[in-house]
This record gives structure tokens, C-alpha cells and sequence, in this order.
């Protein structure tokens, strides 16, 4: 007998990213003037500040910033993906029919569904992308929880089965991969999807453009076009925004915000771990106690303070609010503010008169160099000498988060499947993703534990265990889930906040 599966509640997402802020060049203000928002009201499309170009791959399965999975949203969408409430909802899939010992899902495809190209979806294109998703030929897989999958094939056009090697709790939520045609050759440049918008061009350092696919087999999009406008410099961005030639921008400052009166400011959370991450394996970051004192250091209600007049949530591991019954609101208080304890511990560690270190931030998000800032300051006040280093963001993205030559960084991870695993197994020894060189054989074992565990409750405790050893480790300086300040004109409605980074633009509308 099998089961079936309805629209399922999660907890929230996958392999860690690296989240972008709100900024660019003053060569991008367009042309139109105060009156620009009125032709675009017009012709039924608006203009999206963003912080940098999407300079990671365009192909879906290969991307890591979060920036650019958050336009990649518009346009992607797997056998099932996350609404704004948190569930799991079917998208390619029309259905799950799960057998009775938990190891073989059955998938009937959506009536409809055409890719961007105007091809239908088959049940090949689904296989492909999975196949694809799971593949250890070369290493590592590019989502590795589909390792599990044992067979997949497709008895007809429109079914897809799974079947995996033992029952996983998990399983599902990873199933959000996107799908893409089996035959398409060039994803990292020409993006080919099923979402409610479709990709239409991209010129590098200036602009993405989306438009309205009007063959989607779902409500669709409520705007007709959508420019992604870049603007590396936070000032330009406000500029723009303040003269007319940008009508949405997320991830404000509220200093950024303040200015912006004839906008609406709507108030969400980012979905992200803050934090500063440390290379644990230089020194003197190679040093629990260390790293230890450096949590003492950090005043958080300070760091809230500066960067968004007091809001965010402070955190205190590697896991934000969203994730509900994962989230420990206690490990918060593990290291309290007090700087004595702080020099104690360093003179303890062998470093009674501080240390050189340099924090290496993406220039173009300001929430986090901001952040920087104030965390030096903290640290300084312990005799730690802190340089901030700002770099552009694919500097960045190249020496510290994927050349792991760094000391210490300012960024924020997220998890787009909604899964506490995907928080979580970044950091076990072997991870292509643990560029903080994190290594505690005990949380190894307990990763292995959550992953084969057969019932919630207790692969949710372990979970917390793993959490629990991160703080107790100091492997990063952890410091909140970050509000998120979107600006939006007067005139546009529809606006949704997910409980992980993305945004929906296609709910966006103009007032009637």
C-alpha cells in the first residue's frame, strides 16, 4: 500500500550560501529621471536595486551565493518548492505516493508544465536533473543528500520513481532541486526553467532582466518585466531609489531606509546565520580558548543597535528562528557579554597582550561590513588589533569562502531547502562546504546519527546536540538573523516574506 503525501510543513533549507546586500555603480542610474516609475507603471514592470552582478553560474544546481539563488527563484522550481508559510507545496509534481516501507516515491508529473523554451516537461527532464544533482563521478555530489538515491527512472512520460536506499526524514525537502531540460546546453549563461518568470538577458555589471512567462501552468506573475539593476555602491543605490530609477530594494540598513520617505519600508528577517566565521585551522583561531574569549568580546544588543536600530533576532549557533523547533533561543546567553572574562581567557590562551587579525567582508553589503566595523570595535576594546579588509564580493567569494584563505569573515548562511541538515552538515569534517575548517570528530558521529535516524523527535534532538557543540567549540562568533528592510513604492502591493532567502517578485503588483 502506499501512502500519500500532502503539502508538508518544513523547517528550512540547504547547502550554505553567502548572502548579498543592497548596492552599485553610479553608471547604471538610468536615464528616465523622477517620472521613470510612471512609464514603468505604464508598461507594467519595475526596477529591482540588487548589490552585485551574479557573478556565480547561472545554472541552478551549481550556484552558491544566495544572491543569486534569490533571482534564480523567480524562475526555477523542482518537483515540489517552499510558499511563504513554510510548506512544501507540489510544483512539477503534481502528487507524492510513498510505499509503505518508506523507500520508493512515486511522482506523477503536473499536466502543462513547459519550460521557458516552450517544450514540455517530461519525465525525463525530471530524471536528468536529479541524476545530475546526485552524481558522485567526480566527487562530491552537487546536493549530496540525494547520495541516498538508489534508483530513479521514469516507466512513462509523465511518472518519475525514486527509490532510496533507507527511509529518510529528510528526503523530500530536497526534492525543491530544480528541474531543467535534459537536453540544455549552457545553464551557467542561459537560464531554462518552469518558473513564473523566464530569463531574457544580462549585461554583466549593469543588469538581469526577467520577464512574465505566459504559458506557466500556475497563477503566474502579476508584473510583465522585472530588471534586476546592479548597484555596488550603497550610496548610488539610495540615490537611485530617491530619484525614481529604482522601485523595489531588499536588505536595507536602517540607516538607508531612514531616508526613504516616500517609500513603503516593510519589515521581514533575512533567514540567515550572521555570525563572524573563523578559520579554525590558523592560528590563533586553531585555539578553543580563543575563540572562546572572542564570543565573550561580542555585545550583539550593540551590534542590533547600529545596524538596524535594535532589530534582529540574536543567535547563538548555527540555526535562525525560521527553522522553529530546531531553533535554541538559549544557546544565545551561552557566552554573555563581558570583556574581562574575555582578557582572562586570552592571557590564559597564551595572549595577554592580544593579537594582529583581519576580518575579510564583501564591500557591497553594507549590513555586514557595517557589522564588521562594530565587532572590531568590541575587539579592540579586549587588545585585539582588528583590521576590516572590504573586498569585492567575488574576492571574496574566491579567498575566503571557496580558497579558505582567510582569518575571519562577516557573512551570512543560509539553507534554500528549508532543512536543518543543510545548516548543519557544512560543518562536519570533510564538507566541501566547511570553509571555516571546522573538525570535531564527535560532531561527525552525531551528523551520521541524524541523517540515518528513523524518527523525528529524536533525529530533531541530535540536531540541537550538533548545534549545542558548535557554540561550546566557539567555531564562529555567531550573531543574529539579521532584519530585512525592503523598500517598495507606494503603488506596488503583494509583497510576501518567505522563512528562508528568497524573493518571490511574483506576487508583485501594482495598486489598481
Amino acid at each position: 500500500m502506499k501512502r500519500r503525501i500532502p503539502a508538508l510543513f518544513l523547517a528550512l533549507v540547504m547547502m550554505g550560501a553567502v548572502l548579498a546586500g543592497c548596492g552599485d555603480s553610479s553608471n547604471n542610474q538610468n536615464a528616465e529621471g523622477n517620472h521613470g516609475y510612471e512609464k514603468r507603471e505604464a508598461a507594467n514592470e519595475i526596477v529591482v536595486g540588487i548589490a552585485q552582478d551574479l557573478e556565480d553560474s547561472l545554472d541552478p544546481h551549481k550556484s552558491v551565493s544566495a544572491g543569486t539563488r534569490e533571482v534564480m527563484f523567480n524562475i526555477y522550481e523542482g518537483l515540489v518548492k517552499p510558499n511563504s508559510d513554510g510548506e512544501l507545496i507540489y510544483a512539477v509534481a503534481a502528487d507524492c505516493l510513498v510505499s509503505e516501507d518508506g523507500r520508493t516515491y512515486t511522482f506523477p508529473l503536473r499536466e502543462g508544465v513547459k519550460f521557458h523554451n516552450g517544450e514540455p516537461v517530461t519525465a525525463e527532464d525530471v530524471v536528468y536533473s536529479i541524476r545530475r544533482c546526485a552524481d558522485a563521478s567526480e566527487g562530491t555530489p552537487l546536493v549530496p543528500a540525494l547520495s541516498v538515491i538508489q534508483d530513479i527512472s521514469a516507466p512513462d512520460d509523465k511518472t518519475v520513481v525514486i527509490t532510496i536506499d533507507e527511509p529518510n526524514l529528510e528526503f523530500l525537502s530536497y526534492l525543491t532541486v530544480a528541474i531543467v531540460p535534459a537536453n540544455a546546453e549552457d545553464l551557467a549563461t542561459k537560464p531554462v526553467g518552469t518558473g513564473p518568470f523566464k530569463y531574457v538577458s544580462r549585461s554583466p555589471q549593469e543588469n538581469i532582466v526577467i520577464e512574465k512567462f505566459d504559458d506557466y501552468w500556475g497563477e503566474g506573475a502579476k508584473l510583465d518585466k522585472v530588471t534586476y539593476q546592479i548597484y555596488e555602491d550603497s550610496t548610488a543605490l539610495v540615490m537611485a531609489l530617491k530619484g525614481g530609477s529604482v522601485d523595489l530594494c531588499a536588505h536595507l540598513t536602517s540607516a538607508q531606509a531612514a531616508q526613504l520617505e516616500d517609500f513603503q519600508i516593510l519589515e521581514g528577517t533575512m533567514n540567515l546565520v550572521q555570525a563572524v566565521y573563523l578559520n579554525n585551522n590558523v592560528e590563533p583561531f586553531n585555539n578553543k580558548a580563543v575563540r572562546q574569549a572572542l564570543c565573550y568580546a561580542i555585545d550583539r544588543q550593540a551590534i542590533m543597535d547600529f545596524v538596524a536600530d535594535g532589530h534582529g533576532t540574536a543567535l547563538g549557533s548555527s540555526m535562525y528562528p525560521a527553522f522553529t523547533k530546531y531553533f535554541m533561543p538559549e544557546l544565545t546567553d551561552h557566552y554573555k557579554y563581558d570583556p574581562q572574562k574575555a582578557k582572562e581567557l586570552l592571557a590564559e590562551a597564551g595572549y595577554p597582550n592580544g593579537f594582529d587579525m583581519t576580518i575579510m567582508v564583501a564591500s557591497n553589503n553594507k549590513p555586514h561590513v557595517d557589522t564588521s566595523e562594530v565587532v572590531a570595535e568590541q575587539l579592540r576594546a579586549v587588545g585585539i588589533n582588528v583590521t576590516v579588509q572590504q573586498v569585492e564580493w567575488q574576492t571574496w567569494y574566491d579567498e575566503a569562502y571557496k580558497g579558505r584563505n582567510f582569518q575571519a569573515t562577516v557573512v551570512g548562511l543560509d539553507a534554500h531547502n528549508m532543512t536543518a541538515r543543510a545548516m548543519l552538515e557544512r560543518f562536519t569534517s570533510d564538507n566541501a562546504k566547511n570553509f571555516i575548517n571546522y573538525n570535531n570528530p564527535k560532531y561527525d558521529e552525531l551528523f551520521a546519527q541524524a541523517v540515518a535516524a528513523k524518527d523525528d523527535a529524536q533525529q530533531t534532538a541530535i540536531y540541537k546536540e550538533m548545534e549545542t557543540l558548535l557554540t561550546e567549540d566557539a567555531a564562529n562568533l555567531y550573531i543574529q538573523d539579521l532584519c530585512d528592510l525592503v523598500a517598495m513604492r507606494q503603488n506596488l502591493t503583494g509583497l510576501e516574506f518567505y522563512p528562508t532567502f528568497v524573493l518571490d517578485l511574483s506576487t508583485v503588483q501594482y495598486t489598481k
